[in-house]
């Protein structure tokens, strides 16, 4: 760690949180009375429901609309007290990459070196284009990517980068029949074995369509969080996604990227008052405890995004989003059907059940398609599968016990 008095610039996109935190608080003293009149609907068990309206009955009406005002700007108060610290806190990410293995464009590829050197067996690992990477190299106390090269694997990381003028014209046929392709030739040259690949959230989906294409030189593929059917969990809010395709088409052609601030106002709808109740409790939490610096390490990461380039926002926004093309066997990547079901070696999918970014129904079809796949479901969310306190227990250590009975495979 070191010391910054620079204020972030998260949580981003701030606008956003701050309009949705005002609006929970004025909502609260908008929505009492038309409850107390039956004209909101309760999301309370009809028990409770009643006594509350036993109780409300009982109750001076100026006092009760004072209560709960007092309570809102509580809330209020502590949701802006919690952006402040999160904003000043003097926590800084205290790893330096490895080594660069091979580089194309924007993107590097780093090197986790096991200690026993070429000769152990090797893990591709491909993230998502729209987040840092370094969410599996977190912290010196969280690091997926440094605790599997402790146990005997040399690791190499797919670093994308912010995309530059090349990239712009990029869809996903130039990212996987291109640079991953290229990249997969070079670390079979440099270990002359199988690799394994590990694909995170939308990187399972290029990982996937790469080892499809390479299956003959894949040892096994691992998808952690990696959605499949757009539809499963609630096709009209994947549709309502898309549809705002349109309304950024313009925003594309002229700047020929999805900014990251965009991209977080998507991922905001799934759970508009995620970030009011996060920072709320965030006010409460000692600013050196273990917990508050997670939080920080982990808010870091996720404003450190980004932009998703213009080709491929279009085919997942409205072909993956809008008309389902993964679920429905319609994705193509150089031509050629992305099809789960032609994969037939070992595969495991890590379902986390308590994902709100790729809903568990989602990726299970995935996993349900590929015919040697193994599902394991981790009590967690989306990110803490991977950097949360108990990622090592759920996630990593069986996750590293398959990559051993594939690295024993002829």
């Amino acid at each position: 760690m070191r010391s910054d008095s620079r204020p972030r610039l998260g949580p981003r996109p701030l606008p956003v949180h701050l309009m949705t935190a005002a609006m929970a608080y004025a909502s609260s003293n908008i929505a009492l009375p038309l409850l107390k009149n039956g004209l909101l609907d309760w999301k309370t068990p009809a028990r409770k429901t009643e006594l509350l309206r036993e109780d409300w009955a009982k109750a001076d009406p100026e006092s009760l609309m004072a209560a709960v005002d007092r309570e809102g700007r509580a809330r209020l108060d502590r949701f802006l007290s919690g952006v402040e610290a999160y904003r000043r806190h003097s926590y800084r990410r205290d790893l330096t990459d490895p080594p660069v293995f091979w580089a194309e464009g924007s993107t590097r590829v780093l090197h986790f070196a096991a200690a026993a050197g070429p000769s152990a067996p090797s893990v591709l690992v491909v993230p998502s284009l729209i987040n840092r990477s370094y969410v599996l190299d977190l912290s010196s106390r969280s690091s997926f990517m440094r605790w599997l090269a402790a146990r005997g694997y040399n690791g190499y990381l797919v670093d994308w980068g912010m995309p530059g003028d090349t990239e712009r014209a990029f869809t996903l046929t130039e990212y996987v029949a291109g640079r991953l392709e290229r990249l997969f030739a070079a670390l079979l040259a440099r270990t002359q074995r199988k690799l394994a690949v590990v694909g995170y959230c939308m990187g399972g989906n290029l990982a996937l369509s790469l080892a499809l294409r390479r299956q003959s030189e894949v040892a096994g593929l691992a998808l952690l969080a990696t959605p499949w059917d757009f539809h499963a969990a609630d096709e009209d809010a994947a549709r309502a996604i898309a549809g705002l395709a349109a309304s950024f088409e313009p925003y594309l052609t002229a700047l020929g990227v999805l900014s990251t601030d965009v991209i977080q106002f998507l991922f905001c709808t799934l759970d508009p008052l995620l970030g009011y109740r996060k920072f709320r409790q965030f006010a409460e939490l000692p600013p050196g405890s273990s917990r508050a610096l997670e939080f920080v390490a982990l808010e870091d990461w996720l404003n450190d995004g980004v932009p998703l380039v213009a080709g491929v926002a279009r085919e997942c926004l409205v072909g993956w989003y809008g008309r389902n093309e993964p679920a429905h066997g319609h994705w193509r990547v150089a031509g050629g059907v992305v099809d789960p079901a032609e994969f037939m070696k070992p595969t495991i999918a890590m379902i986390p059940q308590l994902d709100r970014i790729v809903p568990p129904q989602s990726a299970r079809v995935l996993a349900d398609a590929i015919p040697r796949c193994e599902v394991v479901l981790p009590k967690a969310g989306h990110i803490g599968m991977m950097a949360g306190r108990k990622a090592e227990a759920m996630v990593w250590r069986p996750l590293q016990a398959w990559l051993d009975k594939v690295a024993e495979l002829p």
